[in-house]
C-alpha cells in the first residue's frame, strides 16, 4: 500500500475516532428517550432498551407549553438570521466590488468580533437592554441575534458576491442602472444559493443559543426551547429523565435534519468564490 494510501486510511481512522467521540453522548440520549420509566433506573446496564417506547415523544408534543417554547425558538432563530442577512447584504457587496482603504482590516475586524463569546458582552448587554426599557421582548433578542450573526454572515456573502461576474454589473451601469438597481435585481437573484446558505447557518446558530434568552427574557412564556430545556433539567427527577431527553431529541432534530438536508447547497456556496473564473 502507498504512503499517499495509508494517508488517506489514517486520516479516515481519525475521522471515525471524532465521529464516534460526538455520537456516543446523541446515542445514549436516544437510548434513554425511548426508555420507559422503570428501565431508567438501569442507566448504563442496558445500553438497548428492552421495551422500547415512543410515548415519551407522545407526551412532549402533546404539552401545548413545550409546542410554545419550539415556537419561540423557530421565530427567534428565524428574525434574527434574516435580520443578520439583511444587515450582512450591503456590507459583504461593498467588500466584494468597492474597493476602500482598510478593506482587508475590516474583514478580519468582523471576524474577531464573530470570535468573541456572547458571554463576555453579557453583563453590560442586559444593564444597556435594562436601561432602554428592552427586556422581555423578542425583538430585542432578534436584534442581538442579528448582530452576532450578521460578521458570518458577511463573509459567507462575500465569497458568493465574488463568484458572480462583474461584467453583468458593469454592462447594467452602462445602461444607467444605479448601485442599489444592481444590487437588487442582477446581484441578489444570481446569490440566490448564498443566501440562503447564509441564513440557514445563521439561523442553526440562533437556534443553539442559550445565554442571550436566557439573560434577557424572564418570563416563561417568552422562553425558546434551549431556556425552557434548560429550566426544566433544574428540577427534573429519575422518573422524569425520559421525557427531558425526548424534548432534548426534539430540540436538536430540527437543526440537524436542516443542516444535514441543505449541505450540499451549504458547501457549493462556501466553494463558489474559489472557482471564479
Amino acid at each position: 500500500m502507498s504512503a499517499a494510501r495509508w494517508g488517506d486510511v489514517a486520516s479516515y481512522a481519525l475521522f471515525a475516532l471524532l465521529a464516534a467521540f460526538f455520537l456516543l453522548p446523541f446515542a445514549w440520549l436516544v437510548s434513554l428517550a425511548i426508555r420507559t420509566p422503570a428501565e431508567v433506573y438501569l442507566g448504563a446496564a442496558r445500553f438497548i432498551p428492552e421495551a422500547p417506547t415512543l410515548d415519551n415523544f407522545s407526551a412532549v408534543l402533546s404539552d401545548r407549553a413545550f409546542l410554545s417554547y419550539l415556537w419561540n425558538g423557530l421565530k427567534l432563530s428565524a428574525g434574527g438570521g434574516a435580520l443578520a442577512i439583511a444587515l450582512a447584504i450591503p456590507a459583504a457587496y461593498a467588500c466584494s466590488r468597492i474597493p476602500f482603504r482598510g478593506q482587508g482590516a475590516v474583514l478580519v475586524g468582523l471576524l474577531a468580533v464573530q470570535m468573541i463569546s456572547p458571554l463576555v458582552i453579557l453583563v453590560p448587554l442586559y444593564r444597556w437592554m435594562s436601561t432602554l426599557d428592552l427586556l422581555n421582548l423578542h425583538l430585542s433578542v432578534i436584534a442581538v441575534y442579528g448582530a452576532i450573526g450578521m460578521p458570518l454572515a458577511v463573509w459567507l456573502l462575500k465569497v458568493t458576491f465574488d463568484a458572480i461576474p462583474v461584467e453583468l454589473e458593469e454592462a447594467a451601469q452602462i445602461d444607467g442602472a444605479s448601485r442599489w438597481l444592481i444590487l437588487g435585481r442582477i446581484v441578489l437573484p444570481l446569490a440566490r444559493s448564498g443566501l440562503a446558505s447564509a441564513f440557514v447557518l445563521t439561523m442553526v446558530m440562533n437556534w443553539s443559543q442559550f445565554l442571550v434568552p436566557f439573560i434577557l427574557l424572564e418570563r416563561d412564556q417568552d422562553w425558546p426551547i434551549s431556556v425552557a430545556i434548560f429550566n426544566f433539567a433544574g428540577s427534573v427527577s429519575a422518573s422524569t429523565t425520559q421525557l427531558l431527553a425526548a424534548a432534548c431529541l426534539i430540540a436538536v432534530l430540527p437543526a440537524v435534519l436542516v443542516f444535514v438536508a441543505l449541505q450540499r447547497m451549504i458547501v457549493t456556496a462556501l466553494i463558489s468564490g474559489a472557482v471564479k473564473g
